[in-house]
């Protein structure tokens, strides 16, 4: 089996939950597991542990994906919060998938990252990241509304000539969800714009230039949210087919 490490997103104490209140929880969204379940791949949650116990669990993984969640902490990218005490982010969950970042750099390994890890995926390569589109970016559509959640829609326009335009076989304007306050400020080292929001220019798709087209690929929208939905967004399957035909070349070549 196809062993893909999911990173967790984290739950901390909260009195108020009923149900393991006082625990913090390890967790995994459904339409994410439904996104990598395909035949012959077992999704692995990474648990948040110790060292000594984490990075064995790495070794044996095949590829990396990064999912959604709270905000990053300003602080992982050089900057104080922009209004005080608003959007502190998880330094907690940065620390930690930054860690898992960093492991699957130094290995080689396919790498896909939305929405949260498509942010960690810059800052990880040393870019930084609106804070609040709404706030800094006054030009900017609305990128994320609570009540619709992953109804609200918008148009991106696929680069010309780079990795998604020829994944699709179209330039021009695509429908994608939009669940994020936060996105790319500054483009972080060795990555490269693949699409952008329409209206407003804001970045929505980069891949990594010192690897094979895909192999490193991280999105803002939610491609789980849409995989095997008529909703009139971009087709999710090709993005894991993508993903997961890297993690098998590579599982090919080391035999």
């Amino acid at each position: 089996m196809i062993k893909i490490g999911i990173s967790a997103c984290l739950m901390y104490p909260d009195p108020n939950r009923l149900v393991f209140g006082p625990k913090t929880l390890n967790y995994l969204e459904q339409d994410m597991a439904t996104f990598v379940c395909q035949e012959g791949v077992l999704p692995v949650l990474i648990p948040s542990v110790d060292d000594r116990y984490l990075y064995p669990i790495l070794e044996q993984m095949d590829g990396f994906l990064f999912q959604g969640g709270t905000d990053l902490s300003p602080s992982s990218y050089g900057e104080q919060p922009i209004i005080p005490g608003k959007w502190l982010g998880d330094p907690v969950r940065d620390s930690y998938e930054l860690k898992l970042m960093e492991f699957a750099f130094k290995k080689d390994k396919p790498l896909l990252a939305i929405c949260r890890g498509f942010q960690l995926l810059n800052v990880f390569l040393g870019g930084t990241l609106y804070q609040d589109i709404a706030t800094q970016r006054l030009d900017a559509i609305l990128h994320r509304d609570a009540e619709a959640y992953d109804n609200l829609k918008h148009e991106v326009t696929l680069v010309p000539d780079r990795l998604l335009a020829q994944l699709y076989g179209k330039v021009g304007d695509c429908q994608v969800n939009s669940v994020h306050h936060q996105g790319i400020k500054d483009l972080g080292k060795d990555l490269e714009v693949l699409a952008n929001s329409r209206e407003d220019g804001i970045i929505e798709a980069v891949g990594y230039t010192q690897a094979a087209p895909g192999k490193v690929l991280g999105v803002q929208w939610h491609p789980e949210f849409s995989y095997g939905k008529k909703d009139g967004t971009l087709d999710s399957s090709k993005i894991i087919e993508l993903f997961l035909s890297h993690v098998k070349e590579e599982i090919h070549a080391s035999h």
